[in-house]
């Protein structure tokens, strides 16, 4: 997927009883107990309990499924990703690639009878598989080194390509001194760092090398590079239509390190290597997919005008580059991918107002509807828009989709029928369906200026009419992303524990167009501000929220927001501000996103206007801060890095606010939630310092027993 601008979102996944008897007992008393056994509240060992559908991936005749299931480890703490094959016609399912390890990113040969995937078992780095459907002959490919990414078959089965990080010569200074004794322990050798970007979120310092372009024989035999020298990343693989040549995304120019936002389709040559570059306008491109003659590549990008969001647009041109032209330069929603269903159109995936949909996109300009209320199988710490989709050759689209109160199943949907589909699994149903779920409804908000803001109201289960309870404001990131009618972890635990939860799309969100999100262009934070401040008044007159006991959290971005919102008012009792910015300055030369903040963030770098980063930083309002204030960063975080999170702490211990900080060990920015004990301290973390400071501190729930 192209990017759209630097993203804060965490890709990842991110207690307890109800307070009072005036809520409805069923939900968290487990003396009480129907025919049904006890209906209890979300809790924190739920998050082990968890399944979700994901990648979908349908065969070419459309007649087989298979998707990664995602589940939780209780013994290790991790998400293991499994293989699932589901026949469409019978809605029966079995376990494909099951065992020990994980297994994931599956995709079909053009004949239907192979699937290629990455496994990864016991030691070592995860290796290439094909598995035969007919025999169920599973062998490992390959025996690299590193992890095999981005897999595409060619036209005729016959190999595969892959791309892989291969290993450079890093850069050195000086020598260590001669004459170390035989048996000596000395220290590490020195690390020295010349690259702009050394350092990347999840994936830590940056190892010499990068990844290139590779293809093995889909009945085995030693791997083939293809692509070569001191590049960026390349991926996004595709063949072409007459099994020639393999198409990939990449940036080979000169000034490579300082522009990772002008990505480049290339076309590289199996049997000679060369390698050819198909686009060249400033700004990214990739994401290439091959019409089934052959004759146009489809692709995603935008002009790169150095602003903090652009649409991403489908384009499509000629086998050879030229022709190109965008699809949809008059549709005011971003694109994140593009199949072919014959050679003249093409599905897409993008958000619309919170709701993911599947649309359909002609080489004529013509746009419809096919699908909406697509949904994440995982990462569900948030209700963040996702989700995942594929096509047959026929037109039958496979889907992950649920409402708010449950991960993603596996969907199936015939193409111009309309509905919603036919749902395949039920991962969760058996035990969630006993679970006394929080229910989630729109709010309706207006805006200062009279813009509507989209906005949901998560109530604690059992809440009777009339009845008032504490209300958390949960702040998104991004800040250029979208929360929707979603599952949430954080939300469901919230409430079980007795809170509203409202969360909303500000101005600056996604999936209301262009406009809506440059509002706050070169403006952050600043006029969304206002838009929060109306939610929650939206949220008190609706008569759920008690104005006497409001909180507010939110992750990156939304760490931003809060620490930015009790700087301007007082009017929370406490506040939880996860993975921030403080200070733009500082953040602007420590982030792994260093290269594009300081010239589609601002106009020019710290040093020619820091009083324009110090103006919309977080840090410039300390001094108002009243409210005790949580701060929430992982060990790893290298996105936000730590030390903005602990500028803020420091600062507010300085002033004698109540304050304390919490450090998720080996957490990255994107996987502050990823390990599910984590995502379930962190929120127990955050409500037990919202419940210090609550007013209504009688109706403070005891913890709950976890299991039923």
């Amino acid at each position: 997927m192209v990017a759209t601008r630097w993203s804060w979102l965490a890709a990842s996944a991110l207690t307890l009883a109800l307070p009072g008897a005036a809520l409805a007992a069923p939900a968290t008393d487990p003396a009480e107990q129907g025919d049904r056994g006890p209906q209890r509240g979300f809790v924190a060992q739920d998050l082990f309990r968890l399944q979700g559908a994901t990648d979908p991936q349908i065969s070419p005749d459309g007649k087989r499924i298979v998707y990664v299931r995602s589940s939780a480890d209780v013994m290790s703490d991790r998400l293991v990703p499994s293989l699932w094959l589901v026949d469409v016609a019978s809605g029966a399912q079995r376990p494909l690639v099951a065992g020990p390890g994980a297994h994931f990113a599956p995709r079909w040969s053009s004949d239907g009878q192979r699937l290629a995937y990455v496994s990864s078992v016991g030691e070592g780095a995860p290796q290439l598989h094909v598995l035969w459907l007919d025999s169920g002959a599973d062998v490992a490919l390959t025996d690299l080194p590193e992890s095999p990414d981005s897999l595409a078959w060619s036209p005729d089965g016959s190999q595969i390509a892959y791309a892989m990080h291969v290993p450079g010569e890093g850069p050195k200074l000086g020598e260590p001194p001669a004459g170390k004794p035989e048996g000596a322990t000395w220290a590490e050798p020195l690390e020295v760092i010349d690259r702009v970007t050394y350092r990347a979120d999840g994936a830590g310092y940056i190892a010499a090398g990068s990844s290139h372009v590779f293809v093995v024989s889909a009945s085995g035999g030693a791997p083939r590079q293809l692509t070569f020298g001191n590049y960026a990343d390349e991926g996004n693989l595709a063949w072409s239509g007459d099994g020639r040549a393999i198409l990939f995304t990449g940036n080979r120019k000169d000034d490579w390190r300082r522009k990772g936002m002008d990505s480049e389709i290339y076309r590289v040559d199996v049997a000679s290597g060369a390698v050819t570059a198909l686009t060249s306008r400033f700004g990214p491109d990739g994401s290439p997919v091959v019409s089934p003659d052959g004759k146009h590549v489809a692709y995603l990008g935008f002009d790169d005008a150095l602003r903090s969001y652009e649409n991403t647009e489908l384009y499509v041109m000629n086998a050879d580059g030229s022709g190109k032209r965008s699809l949809t330069a008059t549709f005011d929603y971003g694109i994140d991918q593009a199949i072919w269903v014959g050679n003249s159109t093409l599905y897409v995936i993008y958000d619309d107002h919170g709701t993911r949909k599947v649309g359909k996109v002609g080489l004529d300009g013509s746009r419809s509807v096919l699908l909406e209320g697509i949904t994440q199988g995982a990462h569900y710490d948030r209700p963040y828009t996702g989700g995942d989709f594929s096509v047959s050759q026929k037109g039958r689209i496979a889907y992950t989709a649920n409402g708010t109160d449950r991960p993603a199943d596996l969907w199936v949907s015939e193409a111009g029928k309309g509905g919603k589909g036919r749902r395949l699994t039920d991962l969760n149903g058996t035990w969630i369906d006993h679970k006394a779920m929080a229910p989630v409804r729109k709010l309706p908000v207006t805006a200062p200026d009279g813009r509507p803001i989209d906005a949901w109201l998560v109530t604690p289960p059992g809440l009777q009419p009339g009845q008032k309870v504490p209300l958390i404001l949960e702040i998104h990131g991004g800040p250029m992303s979208a929360y929707g009618s979603t599952f949430s972890t954080d939300d469901q635990l919230y409430a079980a524990h007795g809170y509203a939860v409202l969360y909303t799309n500000p101005r600056g969100s996604t999936s209301y167009g262009e406009e809506f999100a440059r509002l706050i262009d070169r403006n952050y934070p600043g006029p969304d501000y206002d838009d929060l401040m109306a939610a929650v008044d939206a949220a008190i007159a609706d008569g759920v929220a008690d104005p006497d006991n409001l909180f507010v959290t939110g992750g990156s971005g939304g760490g931003v927001l809060t620490a930015w919102i009790v700087g301007k008012t007082n009017r929370f009792k406490a506040a939880a501000s996860q993975k921030p910015v403080i200070d733009w300055g500082s953040f602007s030369l420590t982030s792994d996103g260093a290269t594009t903040y300081h010239d589609h963030w601002f106009d020019k770098p710290v040093w020619e206007e820091p009083m324009v980063y110090w103006k919309r930083s977080p840090l410039s309002l300390v001094g108002n801060v009243e409210t005790p204030t949580l701060v929430v960063v992982g060990s790893q975080d290298f996105r936000t890095p730590v030390s903005e999170a602990e500028q803020l702490y420091t600062a507010l211990q300085i002033r004698g606010i109540p304050t304390a900080l919490v450090k998720v060990p080996g957490a990255s920015h994107g996987g502050i939630a990823a390990r599910p004990s984590q995502s379930a301290e962190k929120a127990s973390a955050i409500l037990a310092w919202f419940d210090r400071y609550r007013t209504d501190k009688a109706s403070v729930p005891a913890p709950t027993p976890g299991g039923e």
